[in-house]
């Protein structure tokens, strides 16, 4: 009897998850949960019926959730759970995680499964669970067969990933897939979404707006600005804690694990705004001067290498929007077409390289070639190549100087003390012969970037060949998703700030920027001037000819006259 009694007080005890999570954690062998993570368990089983829980990345909602569904599973063997991710192998994999628990933790012994019950990492029965077409635990892909699936509580767990919000085509997919929830869930069924934002457009932004709790835990004491901003959201916890003691303000939650020096680390390897994004989960997308290079603000068509016309006219009409390009802007940013394209089809008046020389790590020898015509900047190429001075690199260079007619090959000094140009100057006098010019910069990088293109964007006067866009894409696709992103040059302009290190990887917005700031001087010519300068230069030639015709008559007649 006393021996039964010990064993209701202990179930009695375990059912507060938070307790349960403890035994748990003990049996993984992991330190006692953190302050966070009790937070997030005693969230976890409140009586909210459709919530997110985002926190940074490394905090451990995926452990703790599949803890959770062995906790619920406890308290109640007939339930019906779905575990949803972005790919099927992510799911399988939670679900497995949590069969193992059930079959090594002593106080849910009696769940493991019959012989004659499911029993896979795909889909299993916990032993007192009764007969039904639905399994106990269920895992499926985000985009996989979610139709047919039934669920009294729905775990979407990371179904945001770099890799299916990379454009607005694929963020809009996400967004409708997760609405097939609402057909699965049951009566007074809960709905789960645990995450880290992937991009400012985040899909668990969007979802406040459809009746869903969201709650946030920061990796640092959010500043007061961002205080502000995630506001409601924002851990009580963790808002308390600044409340009672505003000198935390940029400290670390959770020191015990994610230190001062572990986050600085963390924060010079994913660039600033990368790292408010999935650390400090700030996704604000309204600040204008944050974020100053809209991909909006460009000029998209398809170019004729040799000639231009003399006037594009830029508009954001829906008509001019291009659907069929791959964006990484943030979202409701887009490429458009040009409204117009007046005058006539005349030479370009240049033709320049630019090449930012791979630096140490993982950095790209950022290449661009631009033309310019009537104050309009042209960009026929551009894009990163790996390595920095090695043979193919300097193959590669001379090979599209060669292809595209350039006039001057412009080179950052600053790295390798103009060694690069030493090398690549025996290529250039084999295969195509053309000046190089060094250049020298001494101002703060991101934020000579920012100044030399913002108002060349905001003028509309950055027209891109459309097959850039496209290159600039699929040149990325065999890294991972997460990397692909960051040394695509479209991320990096819309995502660029004059914050230092804002950026990991800007090789390719670099090479850009050198190669616009050739043309500045040009950028004083109005194209419509441009134009009226030309047909009055027309009209003189035309009333020369006219003049000659006239007096060289008057000439032969001379006679007459007298």
């Amino acid at each position: 009897m006393r021996k039964k009694t010990l064993v209701m007080v202990e179930l009695n005890k375990l059912k507060d998850f938070r307790n349960f999570l403890f035994l748990v954690w003990k049996h993984l062998k992991l330190p006692t949960p953190t302050p966070l993570q009790y937070d997030i368990a005693k969230y976890l089983q409140t009586k909210e019926r459709r919530l997110i829980i985002e926190g940074f990345r490394g905090i451990g909602k995926s452990w703790i959730t599949s803890a959770f569904v062995c906790h619920q599973l406890l308290l109640n063997p007939q339930l019906n759970i779905l575990v949803v991710s972005a790919s099927k192998s992510r799911s399988d994999d939670f679900s497995t995680f949590t069969l193992r628990l059930i079959n090594e933790l002593e106080v849910l012994k009696h769940l493991i499964p019959k012989d004659n019950q499911r029993q896979s990492k795909i889909a299993f029965d916990v032993a007192p669970a009764m007969a039904s077409h639905q399994p106990s635990v269920k895992s499926v892909g985000i985009f996989g067969q979610l139709t047919g699936s039934r669920a009294d509580l729905i775990i979407a767990d990371d179904i945001e990933t770099s890799g299916n919000t990379m454009t607005t085509g694929m963020r809009d997919r996400l967004s409708e897939s997760v609405k097939e929830f609402e057909s699965i869930i049951k009566p007074n069924g809960r709905i789960v979404f645990l995450g880290t934002p992937q991009t400012e457009a985040s899909l668990y932004t969007r979802l406040g707006t459809r009746g869903y709790k969201l709650r946030v835990w920061t990796a640092r004491y959010p500043t007061h600005d961002q205080a502000q901003f995630l506001n409601k959201s924002l851990a009580p916890i963790i808002y308390n804690a600044l409340e009672l003691d505003d000198t935390l303000e940029s400290k670390p939650t959770e020191p015990t694990r994610f230190d001062d020096m572990e986050l600085l680390e963390r924060e010079a390897s994913y660039g600033k705004s990368a790292f408010a994004l999935q650390f400090q989960l700030d996704t604000r997308l309204s600040d204008e001067n944050r974020y100053p290079l809209k991909l909006k603000d460009l000029q998209v068509t398809s170019l004729n290498p040799d000639k231009a016309y003399e006037s594009y006219v830029w508009a954001s009409n829906p008509e001019q929007r291009i659907e069929n390009l791959p964006c990484v802007g943030m979202s409701g940013d887009a490429y458009h077409r040009p409204m117009a394209m007046d005058g006539d089809l005349i030479e370009y008046t240049g033709s320049v390289m630019a090449v930012d020389v791979a630096g140490s790590g993982k950095d790209e020898t950022g290449v661009c070639i631009t033309k310019s015509l009537n104050g309009n900047i042209f960009v026929f190429y551009a894009g990163g190549m790996a390595g920095g001075f090695d043979e193919r690199v300097l193959g590669k260079i001379t090979e599209l100087a060669k292809q595209h007619n350039v006039n001057k090959i412009l080179i950052e000094k600053n790295f390798g003390q103009g060694m690069f140009s030493q090398l690549l100057k025996p290529y250039l006098r084999k295969e195509y012969p053309v000046a190089i010019e060094e250049i020298h910069n001494h101002i703060q990088k991101e934020k000579r970037i920012v100044e030399c293109l913002e108002p060349l964007m905001n003028q509309h006067r950055l027209i891109f060949d459309e097959k850039v866009i496209e290159k600039d894409y699929l040149s990325t696709q065999h890294m991972t998703p997460e990397n692909a992103l960051r040394y695509q040059l479209f991320y990096q302009m819309s995502r660029v700030t004059k914050d230092r290190g804002a950026l990991k990887f800007d090789d390719r917005l670099d090479a850009l920027a050198m190669s616009c700031s050739y043309w500045i001087d040009q950028m004083s010519r109005d194209s419509d001037l441009a134009i009226l300068d030309r047909k009055n230069e027309l009209l003189d030639r035309e009333l020369e000819v006219f003049m000659d015709n006239a007096f060289g008559n008057l000439k032969q007649d001379k006679t007459t006259w007298i």
